[in-house]
């Protein structure tokens, strides 16, 4: 293997915090859908992620295992976490995921780095962290010198949306490795939060807080093996149009770039003070609120009262795939969920017009769609 560092020339390097934070398996605007586009009778015949190829219930095993093994670490959140005097240092990883498929098929290489620092920063920011520096690895059998440009293009521009640097990275050169043509990226970005400033839905969230949703642009990066899978039982080209949008071919609408979300949620907590942050990625919104909801607390969705993008009703009709893949696939059109008291819900509007009220949270456990 030919690595080529590209990580600056500097004294020391600080300790790590734990990189593994305990996520599931990554599983990665039109109108309010109505409860009957997914609540219509499941398949037998439908397909779902596991039999697209990947097991969410056995990264979750996994990550019960390394808890075990790594007691000191507080595993399960969406960032690792150190002390560093009045602060903490917040650090998380991640990759874009069978979305690369889609930029091979496509040779559309500007945006999956954009992808690549999203899926890392939107997770510490959960915290309250503000991201600090990123760090990327990208991998390859043989070095094609203008993808390569074009991905950290993405990765840089992911960057410059986080207000954080490229602060470094690695190319591996392995030659047998990968396919021709391919390569796979993971990222890493590392943040800092004032403790008292430390979001931390577990200690903050109570009965009656309201959960509010900003938009994903479409499927983000989770989730793809089973669309991809879709896509092959349908016979349905990247090339073909959208049935939703004719404008559009299917490959455009897949591989929008995952919405950054830092300076959103910085200026929120900043100005109001927000209990709790939820990146929606692997597992939907299923999995990913309780990581963040107290013990005997869960909270009630209500079904239609977000605009999902006519992309995951397709999926959905044409797959067959059951309603609760659906829901614990795919983001199904909310990308970040914020919490807070009912009192700070216009305030939240005022800043940020764009949220929508989805929900409340309720005695209970887990997530309810009402």
């Amino acid at each position: 293997m030919q690595t080529v560092l590209r990580t600056p020339a500097v004294s020391g390097r600080p300790s790590a915090a734990p990189s593994r934070v305990g996520q599931p398996t990554r599983v990665a605007n039109v109108r309010p859908v109505a409860a009957a586009v997914l609540n219509r009778p499941d398949s037998e015949e439908g397909l779902t992620y596991k039999k697209a190829g990947v097991d969410i219930d056995a990264g979750d095993e996994l990550v019960e295992r390394i808890k075990k093994m790594n007691p000191r670490a507080d595993i399960g959140g969406f960032g690792g976490m150190v002390p560093f005097g009045d602060s903490y240092l917040v650090a998380g990883t991640d990759g874009v995921g069978t979305k690369l498929k889609l930029a091979f098929d496509m040779n559309k290489h500007d945006t999956v780095g954009i992808d690549l620092v999203a899926m890392s920063v939107n997770d510490i920011i959960t915290l309250g962290a503000k991201p600090l520096f990123f760090l990327d690895y990208y991998a390859t059998g043989a070095l094609e010198v203008d993808v390569a440009e074009k991905v950290i293009k993405g990765i840089v521009e992911g960057c410059n949306q986080s207000d954080c640097i490229l602060l470094g990275g690695e190319t591996a050169e392995m030659p047998g490795f990968y396919q021709k043509g391919e390569y796979d990226l993971a990222g890493f970005a590392v943040g800092a939060v004032k403790k008292d400033k430390l979001i931390d839905g577990k200690k903050n969230i109570k009965q009656g807080d309201v959960v509010l949703g900003f938009s994903s642009s479409g499927v983000h990066s989770n989730g793809f093996s089973l669309v991809r899978k879709v896509l092959e039982v349908s016979g349905t080209s990247l090339h073909d149009p959208c049935p939703w949008d004719a404008s559009k071919k299917m490959g455009e609408a897949l591989i929008a770039p995952t919405v950054i979300y830092v300076r959103k949620v910085l200026e929120l907590h900043e100005k109001i003070g927000l209990k709790g942050v939820v990146h929606i990625t692997g597992g939907g919104m299923t999995e990913n609120i309780p990581r963040i909801i107290p013990k005997g607390l869960g909270v009630n969705i209500k079904d239609g009262s977000w605009p999902m993008p006519e992309l995951f009703k397709w999926v959905q009709k044409t797959g067959k795939v059951p309603v609760d893949d659906m829901r614990r696939t795919f983001n199904l059109g909310v990308g970040l969920i914020v919490v807070v008291g009912p009192s700070q819900v216009d305030a939240v509007k005022a800043l940020a017009p764009d949220a929508f009220v989805l929900g409340e949270i309720v005695p209970g456990n887990g997530v309810q769609y009402v």
